[in-house]
């Protein structure tokens, strides 16, 4: 029998259950549908699937194999090509976002289309509390979580794949790579060996620092993964197998991060909601200034914080950005400018590589305290410590902001304190920060009154 191993979100061979079940039916039909509905993503993000739909069709044709990719409605595609190839089965790794489970449920209901749990550890359906009820709260979650976990047996990547042949593709995507981060299951691959320490190298493996330098945003303390799990480019299941070799606390925080990223996709899973307004629905009527210019400086990195400003510009030129960076950028629009969260959650969504529905809105949500397990709404970074303390150098700062490249390490934090002014960089913050908490209290209080 010919089966179709429809890809989605899950661009690779190695520990794919949906491939092993379809392997297992019969002959393999790798097919990648470009789906309209994903036409306006972002422009990097795309060209960076595009990337490793090319590196994976290459790893295909080595396994006697080849990526059928089409264009047009996922419905009408596998339509066509179950009557053309006569398939019997569609193997798809399940995806749990609002709109993955409509378009999977309307196929299912008309198509043999079998869904094949991968993308996460535990489904989102399995790690809930004693009355049946999703935990809102990660710490209880994450115990549960981790005393559900049993020991992961990885799906080797298949030796070869049998492929009928001369079955219609459209060619591959034009891409242009981005250097810093190359698509493909093989880098996936590469730079996890590296961060766990399987790569061996003299030093000590990156996970075994990780406590100690994962907030460093002048040092590359973290995985630097993310682009790599959105697109299925690396299985979490390994990450997870590596991150339970030992129990050295480091290795534990790294854990407890993967987990994270399986939280949020079980909040978005259960509380759909969340894409549009805030979890907590006593904050749903916040009165944001949304001030336009203030937003657009925030966007461009000209608000005259240095630490701001320079984690803006790492995103719109590279397309990533260190967490501890996006934590103090989210704060800063939403508490000291007090511009609604969406608008910070649609930018980032825009222009980051990784950019993830669930992880990405459950991040803002937390910064802007109205999420679940949110930090407390009262919570206002203050970026100039933010920055003294996990850039203590002002390297990342002079990195990113070329501007500010003379000033000394006491210097560039904030440089009006010290009545420094900078040709082309802004004398003063846009924001006064004497004015900021009470105005944000104030603000948030008055949702909150709203819903007694």
């Amino acid at each position: 029998m010919t089966n179709i191993w429809w890809i989605r979100r899950d661009l690779r061979l190695t520990d794919n259950p949906a491939l092993q079940f379809a392997l297992e039916a019969g002959d393999v039909i790798p097919v990648f549908i470009l789906d309209p509905a994903f036409s306006a993503q972002s422009p990097r993000r795309q060209s960076f699937l595009h990337e490793g739909l090319a590196a994976l069709d290459k790893d295909l044709r080595a396994r006697n194999s080849y990526l059928v990719t089409r264009s047009g409605s996922p419905l009408e595609v596998l339509r066509q090509l179950l009557s053309k190839t006569h398939a019997t089965a569609i193997f798809a790794e399940e995806d749990y976002t609002p709109y993955a489970r409509k378009r999977d449920a309307q196929i299912a209901a008309q198509l043999p289309l079998q869904l094949i749990a991968g993308q996460t550890v535990h489904h989102p359906e399995f790690v809930k509390k004693a009355d049946g009820k999703p935990y809102t709260i990660y710490t209880p979650y994450s115990k549960v979580w981790k005393s559900m976990l049993t020991e992961i047996h990885l799906l080797p990547a298949p030796e070869k794949i049998s492929t009928p042949k001369n079955i219609f593709s459209e060619p591959l995507p034009e891409y242009k790579t981005n250097p810093l981060f190359p698509a493909g299951e093989a880098e996936a691959q590469r730079r996890l060996a590296k961060f766990t320490g399987v790569q061996r190298l003299p030093t000590l493996a990156p996970i075994h620092q990780y406590s100690e330098l994962r907030n460093r945003m002048d040092l590359d303390g973290t995985s630097a993964l993310s682009p790599y799990f959105k697109f299925g480019m690396l299985s979490l299941r390994q990450a997870v197998l590596l991150s339970t070799f030992d129990l050295e606390p480091s290795t534990c925080i790294w854990l407890n991060e993967l987990i994270w990223r399986e939280f949020y996709i079980q909040i978005l899973y259960h509380f759909p909601h969340v894409a549009k307004t805030a979890f907590n629905k006593s904050l749903a009527n916040i009165p944001w200034r949304n001030n336009e210019t203030e937003f657009t400086a925030w966007k461009e990195g000209r608000t005259g914080m240095p630490i701001v400003d320079a984690a803006m510009r790492q995103l719109k030129e590279t397309g990533w950005m260190h967490n501890r960076a996006r934590m103090i950028v989210a704060s800063f629009l939403v508490k000291d400018l007090l511009i609604d969260w969406r608008w910070g959650e649609a930018w980032f969504m825009e222009n980051l590589l990784d950019g993830d529905l669930a992880a990405n809105n459950g991040g803002w949500q937390w910064t802007a305290g109205t999420g679940t397990d949110a930090a407390p709404y009262f919570r206002i970074f203050n970026p100039v410590l933010q920055s003294a303390k996990f850039d203590p150098h002002g390297d990342y700062i002079r990195k990113w902001v070329p501007e500010l490249r003379g000033l000394n390490e006491k210097e560039i934090h904030a440089p009006w304190e010290k009545g420094i002014k900078i040709s082309g960089y802004p004398d003063q913050p846009i924001v006064d920060r004497s004015l900021v908490k009470e105005r944000t209290l104030r603000a948030y209080n008055f949702s909150k009154e709203q819903t007694q």
